[in-house]
């Protein structure tokens, strides 16, 4: 089962709407699997492929990214985005001494663009700038999220393939501004 004890807590701003984190379970992966789903339809349906050969892909894309993430993020943190108690989305997170990495931040489309994501990536650099640690995510180049992480201060720091890396740096404080 996938690791989730130190999911971050949510704040009232979203709390008060009903959005809440949970760990992730086994019962999850049929919610998962529509989720990524939903995150890649768009893109197949330019293949020309029938419908049923793209839910093939995709069920196949999502059982190797769900094996790439526990094999390479084994300690991440796991956890479903609940919004008035129905499965929305999903966080993973990765933590170690110099980086907050966002493995992971999907949310079904009806809740895209309601400003969930970007409240709990405001969550994630709060933390990440009381560590004094990079908020970093990969981010495929066709991805409209990029917008919302370059509004929050996120900067293409790399290039692999079809993905940017995008790092957020925390402020720098007057303490560390005169040492």
């Amino acid at each position: 089962m996938p690791n989730a004890e130190n999911l971050p807590v949510l704040p009232e701003i979203l709390t008060g709407r009903g959005v809440f984190l949970r760990g992730e379970t086994d019962e999850d992966r049929p919610f998962l699997e529509r989720l990524f789903i939903s995150t890649r339809w768009e893109e197949t349906g330019l293949t020309g492929w029938p419908e049923d050969m793209r839910l093939a892909f995709l069920r196949q894309q999502f059982s190797a990214q769900t094996q790439h993430y526990h094999t390479h993020y084994h300690d991440a943190e796991y956890g479903v985005v609940e919004v008035r108690g129905a499965s929305a989305g999903r966080l993973y997170i990765h933590r170690s001494s110099r980086e907050l990495r966002i493995v992971d931040i999907s949310l079904l489309p009806e809740y895209r663009g309601t400003g969930i994501g970007g409240a709990l990536i405001r969550i994630l650099q709060d933390e990440a700038a009381a560590h004094g640690r990079v908020v970093s995510i990969h981010v495929e180049k066709f991805n409209p999220a990029q917008n919302l992480y370059a509004r929050l201060g996120f900067v293409q720091t790399g290039e692999s393939g079809p993905y940017w890396r995008m790092d957020w740096l925390p402020p720098v404080t007057e303490e560390q501004a005169l040492s």
